[in-house]
């Protein structure tokens, strides 16, 4: 069992920049593959990223490939998202989820409540 929390959402104006962190409970984060997805108002949710349980491996959705980044700290049980050269079409509910899957597709089991980021034109 694996609960997540992210934090680190808020307003923000076109081109600017945010952090989001996600932090696990659990002995056991360094053996899941950590993911970020996001759901706008009257849309599905939609794959962000994802990083493979060493961080070894990234994957990213090509609307936000080369200005969004994914890490973890497995020895702080976080995983971060970092986001540039934001635009209004990033805003949304940002979700972090974790999948015990070893390599992809991941298949996301756990799930943190999600943190709003608005981003204004």
């Amino acid at each position: 069992q694996v609960q997540l929390v992210e934090s680190g959402g808020g307003l923000v104006q076109a081109g600017g920049s945010l952090r989001l962190s996600c932090a696990a409970s659990g002995r056991t984060f360094s053996s899941y593959a950590m993911g970020w997805f996001r759901q706008a108002p009257g849309k599905e949710r939609e794959f962000v990223a994802a990083i493979s349980w060493s961080g070894g491996n990234t994957y990213y959705a090509d609307s936000v490939k080369g200005r969004f980044t994914i890490s973890r700290d497995n020895a702080k049980n976080t995983v971060y998202l970092q986001m540039n050269s934001l635009k209004p079409e990033d805003t949304a509910v940002y979700y972090c989820a974790a999948s015990p899957d070893y390599d992809p597709p991941y298949e996301f089991d756990y799930w943190g409540q999600g943190t709003q980021v608005t981003v204004s034109s």
